[in-house]
């Protein structure tokens, strides 16, 4: 009789999209990673470092497509494939 009664639970996601979403956790993490640094270490002092190619451009189009791919993960139905 409990065996009627008892439910197989089932996960939201694939496994598939599980690990696609670490994969875009793993890029958005390697984004903020770039975009830190570039400060002074005397704070009367200005650096220029902090506007450079990577702090202002690659970092931010990382954490872009690291949720781009987040994103891809969550609408991903592996059943219709």
């Amino acid at each position: 009789m409990s065996n009627k009664n008892e439910q197989k639970q089932e996960f939201l996601f694939e496994k598939v999209n599980y690990k696609i979403l670490l994969i875009g956790i793993a890029i958005i993490s390697l984004g903020f990673i770039l975009m830190s640094g570039g400060g002074s270490d005397d704070p009367k002092v200005f650096s220029e470092a902090i506007f450079d190619f990577r702090r202002i451009r690659l970092a931010p189009t990382v954490v872009l497509a690291g949720f781009g791919v987040v994103i891809y993960a969550i609408l991903k139905n592996p059943k219709k494939d």
